[in-house]
Parts: C-alpha cells; sequence; structure tokens
C-alpha cells in the first residue's frame, strides 16, 4: 500500500561540542552515570499505573542533581567494534528530563527528535577522553516557536550545568 505525504525538508542549525578532557575514559563515564542516573523504569510505570498528576511525575522521575536529567538510554558499542577492528572505549546515552520535553511537545510533537539529547564518550590518547554532545538549543530554534527556542536554551543551561557537576568547563556556547 502506498501513503500519500507532503514533503518538507528543514535545514537544521547544529552545533557539536567537544571536549578533550584530562581524565581517563573509565574514571568519566563513572562519574557521567553517578550524575545522570538511568530512568526509574518501575517507577515510571508505578506512577502512570497510579494516575499520578504532571507535577508528581516530573518531579519523581527527573534526576538527584541541580540539573534534573536522567539517561533514558545507554548504548556502549565497544564490543562490536573491537570485531571490526576498531578497539576505541566509547558509550552513547539518551539523556534529558520529561518538563523541558513536554515544554516543546505541546507546541511541536517533532521536537521529540531533539530531546532527549544525544551523549558520547570515548577514550583519545594520552589516557584522555572526549564527551561530544549538539548544543540542545541550536536545532530547535528551527521550530520558529519562541517557546521551543526558550525550552532549547534551558536545555542548554542543564547541560551547562551537568558538565560543571562532572568537573568539566561549560563550553562557550552554553554560557547563556
Amino acid at each position: 500500500m502506498t501513503y500519500r505525504a507532503t514533503e518538507r525538508i528543514q535545514a537544521v542549525e547544529a552545533r557539536r561540542i567537544e571536549l578533550d578532557a584530562e581524565v581517563p575514559f573509565a574514571q568519566l563515564r563513572r562519574a557521567f552515570e553517578e550524575q545522570v542516573p538511568e530512568l526509574d523504569l518501575r517507577l515510571q510505570r508505578g506512577l502512570l499505573d497510579q494516575r499520578a498528576d504532571w507535577s508528581t511525575l516530573t518531579r519523581m522521575l527527573e534526576g538527584p542533581a541541580t540539573h534534573g536529567l536522567v539517561r533514558f538510554w545507554t548504548g556502549d558499542p565497544s564490543a562490536v567494534m573491537r570485531v571490526g577492528g576498531v578497539d576505541t572505549a566509547s558509550v552513547g546515552y539518551l539523556v534529558g528530563d520529561y518538563a523541558t520535553a513536554a515544554r516543546m511537545y505541546r507546541h511541536d510533537a517533532g521536537t521529540l527528535l531533539y530531546a532527549p539529547l544525544r551523549v558520547e564518550l570515548h577514550a583519545a590518547r594520552g589516557g584522555r577522553t572526549v564527551l561530544s554532545v549538539e548544543q540542545p538549543s541550536a536545532p530547535l530554534r528551527g521550530f520558529g516557536n519562541n517557546k521551543i527556542t526558550q525550552a532549547g536554551y534551558e536545555l542548554d543551561r542543564k547541560l551547562g550545568d551537568l558538565l560543571e557537576d562532572l568537573g568539566l568547563p561549560r563550553p562557550s556556547v552554553l554560557r547563556v
């Protein structure tokens, strides 16, 4: 079966932030996972089953640190890449928070393409680690909606807070 569809092509701004840090991969990974805990799916299911209100749901599911971010997913491609001939430790994450995502989603569900945020860590030469992430507000400005843009800037702030909590410098593009 073939469906009719209208095609829209939207150019999107992207700003990849890379922090090449003087810290071993395992140490930064451990710190990141402590600062950004895994989403408690059991708690989430319980809250939904109890029909918790939005305020309770977002408060109970946010991360414990000042940035409030949680990990929705963790992926470690290292073993597969090793089979492919590359022996570099790496891990990717999807991180975010429900409250900020919902502020954008109510204006355009397509914002979920950019929230949660994708963060990647990989080992580098000399015992260093590279943390890569796209600046959250950059692609979100492309929706042309001030409420979405403001939520993007809030994600910039949360990301900057997280990086500082990890002992890393706040990148210049996140100093808003």
